[in-house]
């Protein structure tokens, strides 16, 4: 029975990722992070009977202590328990599924303690790939990817030479404002922004989905993940989201993986690679489907993309200034504080600002998070 541990439980990757064990049955999950839902918290300890869980709100994590005084569960908080949580000595994998840069430190912690990662925090790689990655070759740990379009790469890799890759073709939906122009996304609402086409996420990466930031954060992902320059990776709307992604090798062919947009399938892939198992759910109807389309992206419009970009060909620390920048806007825009436009005016202005240090170390790169929030902070 394979043992796991799941950072940010109570999130859309973290409840589906609690859907693929309950379904298989042959899952042991010893830990659980939260950040501040308790009440669901609760519900998934009585339920899976984790060794320890940690809350990063200290005061709910009290709180949840006296809940569940009655069982086994030991209680911790804030940074420290949550890295201990990474690391419990019986996890073979841990889920990486919180949101934003608070997931590096327990990913550092869970490699160093020899576990594998299934890793849906994106912003880790963003920010830290040049730490993490020479990190887990050091451990001999598997970093195995749980976002759709870098689960579909990595299928699509299995088996094949890496030599041999030509490029990746990373797809996007287009999000809900696909074809707008730079004028209706003045009159954009949180609203519709939260309005997805295809999927069913969280609030955040919602809104970057409609910026096209997280296809930005997706393909400086990718450069790490697949050992691939930023070149390399080319992305292309495709509004069903039928095709998760795709690769052209050298010799012109291009292998693609197709399914339904469920994100339980990377999931599942991830935990039981290479095994392959029985999902429940919907299957492709092609004679119903009846075509896929295809569009290049607007970056102009769509700024998230083209900064992304930006950030990846300066390399060092400039992606954790366009990463933290971008956090805090997101937060401001679903706090209804700012406008949909006024998110690339404050990663814009943030990446001009700032000089690039190669090669930062994780102290530095959680010092110019810092900065970075300070100085919008007193901008905005």
């Amino acid at each position: 029975m394979k043992k796991i541990a799941i950072l940010g439980s109570t999130g859309s990757i973290g409840t589906q990722t609690l859907e693929v064990v309950r379904h298989n049955g042959d899952i042991q999950v010893l830990g659980l992070t939260a950040g501040s839902n308790i009440r669901l918290l609760e519900e998934q300890i009585r339920e899976f009977s984790p060794v320890a869980v940690s809350v990063m709100d200290e005061d709910k994590a009290r709180d949840l202590a006296v809940r569940v005084r009655d069982t086994d569960t030991k209680v911790l908080s804030g940074m420290d328990g949550m890295m201990k949580v990474a690391a419990l000595k019986d996890t073979e994998m841990l889920v990486t599924a919180v949101v934003g840069m608070i997931g590096i430190r327990p990913t550092i912690e869970a490699i160093r303690a020899g576990k594998d990662i299934a890793l849906a925090n994106k912003e880790t790689l963003v920010t830290a790939g040049h730490i993490i990655m020479p990190l887990a070759r050091e451990y001999g740990v598997s970093i195995l990817p749980v976002d759709s379009e870098h689960s579909a790469i990595f299928q699509c890799l299995h088996g094949e030479s890496a030599r041999s890759l030509r490029k990746l073709l990373l797809t996007a939906s287009g999000g809900p404002f696909r074809g707008y122009d730079r004028k209706m996304l003045e009159q954009v609402t949180l609203s519709d922004t939260l309005k997805h086409p295809n999927w069913v996420m969280g609030q955040k990466i919602t809104v970057d989905s409609a910026t096209l930031v997280n296809k930005g954060l997706e393909v400086m992902e990718a450069c790490w993940l697949f050992q691939v320059e930023v070149d390399q990776v080319q992305v292309v709307v495709q509004p069903q989201s039928v095709i998760h992604s795709m690769v052209e090798f050298e010799d012109g062919a291009v292998m693609a993986q197709l399914g339904t947009p469920d994100m339980k399938l990377p999931i599942q892939y991830a935990l039981y690679y290479p095994q392959r198992r029985f999902l429940p759910g919907d299957r492709l109807d092609f004679a119903a489907l009846g075509s896929l389309t295809f569009e290049a992206p607007d970056p102009d419009t769509f700024q998230g993309l083209s900064m992304a970009v930006e950030a990846a060909r300066a390399g060092g620390s400039m992606p954790t200034v366009f990463n933290a920048a971008n956090e805090q806007a997101v937060r401001r825009f679903l706090n209804q504080e700012i406008r949909f436009l006024d998110i690339y005016d404050m990663i814009g202005s943030s990446m001009g600002r700032h000089q690039v240090i190669p090669e930062p170390s994780l102290d530095t790169i959680l010092e110019i998070e810092a900065d970075t929030n300070q100085w919008l902070e007193s901008r905005w």
